[in-house]
């Protein structure tokens, strides 16, 4: 048997170490609470980019600035169009709807270089304080080449930078700097989404120069219903021979002498083709065609992009359907 006391001995022992090994785990589960509750105090959640507010209101005058506008703000901003899909800025008269929208902005996105005739009294009536971004600041409009039909009176210089995607590269850097200067935060966005951009206008200079190599040099004549196309021209190797009106605005009108003299222009190079933007009243190209034994292209997109479902609805689309007309018409 047993010695009962060397039993009673063994199971003290046994209660004891059980005893101590409870104690120790109730220790360790003691101090991993600890060690958690910790953790979770100093856990910082990891920070989500800031939109900008909801109440920074950006609009720019044109449909294709608009666009471009867009490309740089990214997400952060909605950038609206003050024209109407379509409509020439040359002689566009605002509306009083024209003047509550401005009156509302906080930033105005414009081309400059004299295109928008009709601002200064927009702003007037408008009132208020809003920073105003001009795209084309800092660009120096083009010198008029050998060989144009230009009527000096009405050639206050071309505001038409757009037309070469490279002048775009300037608008870009131009808006994001204003977007910049309106919302400080968004700064390293706004200057990441115009790389981007930047990147696709260089990809379509290269497109537009590639589509203009297809017609022959002596083919690379332009006519056009204004002076409109000058950049797209010297970038890309064609010549401007004429324009029905002969000026840097649709406002302009062409005396009797200026059309013969294009008649003539026209017959002596062997142009092709005319090119007229869409709103264009076609009488005064067609009276030309009929003289001249040549056609009329219609329906190019310069001043405005189309709807979105429409051929030309950003920037770029516009530009490669405007280069596809031209070289169709000219090849």
């Amino acid at each position: 048997m047993p010695d009962k006391d060397a039993t009673n001995g063994m199971a003290e022992s046994r209660y004891a170490r059980a005893k101590a090994i409870l104690k120790l785990n109730i220790t360790l589960l003691l101090i991993l609470a600890l060690l958690l509750a910790a953790c979770h105090a100093v856990t910082v959640p990891s920070p989500t980019p800031r939109a900008a507010s909801p109440t920074l209101k950006v609009m720019a005058v044109e449909t294709f600035l608009a666009d471009m506008a867009q490309n740089v703000a990214g997400n952060r901003l909605t950038v609206s169009a003050l024209l109407p899909y379509g409509v020439d800025p040359h002689s566009y008269e605002p509306t009083p709807g024209d003047v509550a929208e401005v009156a509302d902005s906080d930033a105005l996105i414009v081309n400059g270089a004299g295109l928008e005739t009709f601002l200064d009294k927009l702003l007037q009536s408008a009132g208020g304080k809003r920073k105003i971004i001009e795209a084309a600041a800092g660009l120096t409009s083009r010198e008029t080449r050998e060989g144009e039909l230009v009527d000096d009176k009405h050639h206050e210089g071309d505001p038409h930078f757009w037309l070469d995607p490279n002048n775009v590269i300037k608008y870009v850097e131009n808006i994001r700097d204003g977007l910049s200067q309106v919302d400080p935060i968004g700064a390293m966005a706004y200057a990441a989404n115009a790389e981007a951009y930047i990147a696709q206008l260089r990809e379509l200079d290269a497109w537009i120069a590639g589509q203009v190599k297809q017609v022959p040099e002596n083919r690379r004549l332009l006519v056009t219903n204004h002076e409109s196309l000058g950049y797209f021209a010297d970038r890309y190797g064609l010549r401007i021979i004429g324009t029905i009106v002969p000026s840097v605005s649709t406002g302009a009108s062409p005396s009797a002498q200026q059309l013969a003299r294009l008649v003539d222009r026209i017959k002596e190079t062997g142009v092709s083709a005319i090119f007229l933007e869409t709103g264009t009243n076609p009488q005064l190209a067609q009276q030309v065609a009929k003289e001249t034994g040549i056609k009329v292209v219609t329906g190019l997109y310069t001043h405005s992009t189309t709807e979105p479902g429409g051929p030309a609805p950003t920037y770029i689309e516009m530009m490669k359907y405007n280069t596809r007309a031209i070289v169709d018409a000219l090849k």
